[in-house]
């Protein structure tokens, strides 16, 4: 089965240049129905409400951060199988594992282009 690449994706990030920045390539690799949050906290009432296709959210955000926003995903039984990415400019060893302890599907580390987007989104959904 194809992707549907018009389900609904929510991009996760406080710093709008970065959010408008992921939008762009989601939508250059053919995504059409996307949402954003500023925090952790909007995402997690607006990820209540809509069922998300796949969240891609950066890690250091305040006051709570994208690990900490996954753990609440993660918790929640209404949404703990959402697909999601975690973004983060820091590449320690200790960071992957905290993610993947927290159930992260895939780990992109900045800078990154669409190519790079494209196989972290495939390799959690699927081929597109």
């Amino acid at each position: 089965m194809a992707l549907a690449l018009d389900m609904p994706v929510l991009v996760v990030d406080d710093y709008k240049t970065m959010t408008r920045i992921l939008q762009n390539l989601l939508k250059s690799l053919g995504f059409t129905n996307m949402h954003e949050a500023a925090s952790g906290e909007e995402a997690l009432k607006m990820a209540k409400e809509t069922p998300f296709g796949l969240i891609v959210s950066d890690w250091y955000m305040a006051p709570m951060s994208g690990i900490e926003f996954l753990t609440a995903i993660r918790a929640d039984e209404s949404l703990k199988s959402t697909p999601f990415i975690l973004v983060t400019a820091a590449s320690k060893t200790e960071n992957v594992i905290a993610a993947k302890h927290a159930g992260v599907d895939n780990y992109i580390i900045k800078p990154f282009n669409a190519p790079t987007l494209k196989a972290k989104i495939a390799a959690v959904l699927g081929e597109f």
